[in-house]
């Protein structure tokens, strides 16, 4: 039988078109879900000012996905959610780096403003923080991108001894996964709580907000679709949730008097609360 003889449903259905949109969808599983942190990158570096990005998004996508990756060793589910954990991994790593140069950047820039203008006397500058300091005051606003580096290591190591030591027990995997993905479900919170604190979103990428909202809506369509176990459905939904509570305040804030939300914009950015 001929190509042209085929109904357009026959080549849909098509066991190659299947395999075709399979593979498509699970490359947007894989790479889809950094291209948010893209535009938030790019303004970043552009303003060379990451005050209005919450470094503990951050922190949260690093814990989920590692315990992900641990939960694997105890329920295989499908691979490529297993890569996806790797590329955020790197993903959130790079977006501190970034974060973390540009505020040394800033910090510097402002001591050499103070040595040209002979003010001495009263400046006290506040001395390195470091993960090794174990100061828990100063938890995840460290000065250096190495205490980030060490602290995702030894909280590797730990969940890892943990995860191997009680592999053998059921509630404790499914735990496990649950936290994982919980934990993940709960990304986009302390961007919510940053803008309620500052009443206001700028600084804040909304193409990134955006690009959650669909990226969360589209994976956990292809949650249910993959049978993944109920711990990724359940908490993708939750994600849905907290994008639209995020998206919500852009247009509540953007109503409020620009003075009003000029003025907590930035006395949020004059001591970052969840920087």
């Amino acid at each position: 039988m001929d190509v042209g003889d085929l109904s357009a449903p026959e080549v849909l259905g098509s066991p190659l078109m299947v395999q075709l949109v399979t593979w498509v969808a699970q490359f947007a599983i894989v790479f889809g879900g950094i291209v948010p942190y893209v535009p938030q990158y790019r303004q970043i570096r552009r303003t060379q000012n990451s005050e209005g990005f919450s470094s503990h998004v951050c922190l949260v996508l690093l814990l989920a996905n590692i315990l992900r990756v641990l939960f694997w060793f105890g329920r295989q589910f499908e691979s490529a959610l297993l890569l996806q954990s790797f590329v955020m991994i790197v993903a959130m790593l790079l977006m501190l780096q970034l974060c973390t140069a540009v505020q040394g950047s800033l910090d510097l820039t402002t001591k050499r403003h103070y040595f040209s203008d002979g003010n001495l006397d009263s400046l006290v500058f506040p001395r390195s923080r470091a993960f090794l300091d174990l100061d828990l005051r100063y938890f995840w606003q460290w000065s250096r991108f190495l205490d980030y580096l060490q602290f995702v290591a030894a909280f590797s190591l730990l969940a890892a001894s943990a995860t191997f030591a009680l592999l053998d027990l059921t509630a404790y995997v499914e735990a496990l996964g649950f936290l994982a993905t919980f934990s993940e479900a709960m990304l986009g919170t302390p961007q919510l709580y940053r803008n309620y604190r500052n009443r206001s979103t700028e600084g804040m990428s909304v193409v990134m907000v955006l690009m959650w909202t669909s990226g969360d809506t589209f994976k956990t369509v292809y949650f249910l679709a993959r049978e993944a176990p109920p711990q990724f459905w359940v908490c993708g939904l939750m994600q849905v949730f907290v994008d639209m509570a995020i998206l919500g305040q852009v247009f509540h804030y953007g109503r409020l008097p620009r003075h009003t939300s000029a003025h907590a914009a930035s006395a949020g950015t004059g001591k970052a609360l969840w920087r």
